[in-house]
């Protein structure tokens, strides 16, 4: 075996997918997706039969890295432009938990049991469902929670205070573009919308990298 050969196409595989990762931005490891965890798949492939074979060489590996990490970087650069297609390609996060309310449905179309919810659950420290006001699977896999605030720490309850229930914030605006499944959850409409906008002296959506609403609170607007 062709020792030398390997140990120089393994440094190089390594020092290619570095320098791919690096390039790609830290969200390809940090908020894996499903489309991020087989690219990862097909780069660890692409280097892996390349250290075994000797008729594939040190260009044939930068190249085919270079393809692939091409592809990874068009498909990344198109989502950001174009919700419905970042919508198919990364999903988008399940209420599991909405107002207090498990939701079997979402439950099931998430292929989640009551065991793997608890222990999620159990993961940020809470250990019954019925401290949570809102539960949320993300695309990722992980599971973002806001408690009820009678069980936020300290407890309201130990000091026999009333506490309100927290809201979720919605996303009306993002990147640029109307959220319109949002702003009717939110039983609002596109003139408050503007009228908002107006005030931040914004006259286009265009002109909105993001903007959330919260019943209670007032409009919150990042521009771009």
């Amino acid at each position: 075996m062709d020792f030398a050969r390997i140990a120089v196409e393994i440094v190089v595989g390594f020092l290619s997918l570095f320098i791919l990762t690096k390039f790609l931005g830290k969200m390809t490891i940090t908020q894996i997706t499903t489309f991020d965890f087989i690219s990862a798949l097909v780069l660890g492939e692409l280097v892996g039969n390349a250290l075994y074979s000797r008729e594939i060489g040190i260009a044939d590996i930068l190249f085919a890295v270079t393809c692939w990490g091409l592809l990874i970087y068009v498909t990344e650069f198109i989502t950001q432009k174009n919700i419905r297609l970042r919508l198919f390609l990364e999903g988008q996060p399940s209420i599991i938990i909405k107002q207090g309310k498990l939701s079997y449905k979402e439950l099931r179309k998430n292929r989640l049991d009551i065991d793997q919810l608890l222990h999620m659950l159990r993961s940020k420290d809470i250990f019954s469902i019925k401290e949570v006001q809102y539960a949320i699977l993300e695309t990722n896999g992980t599971l973002s929670v806001i408690r009820k605030s009678d069980y936020e720490n300290p407890t309201k309850v130990d000091f026999n205070m009333q506490g309100k229930e927290d809201m979720l914030a919605l996303t009306l605006i993002s990147d640029g573009r109307l959220v319109s499944d949002n702003l009717k959850q939110a039983e609002l409409n596109e003139t408050w919308l503007e009228q908002q906008l107006a005030t931040h002296n914004i006259n286009d959506y265009s002109q909105v990298l993001y903007a959330e609403w919260k019943e209670g609170e007032p409009l919150y607007v990042e521009k771009y």
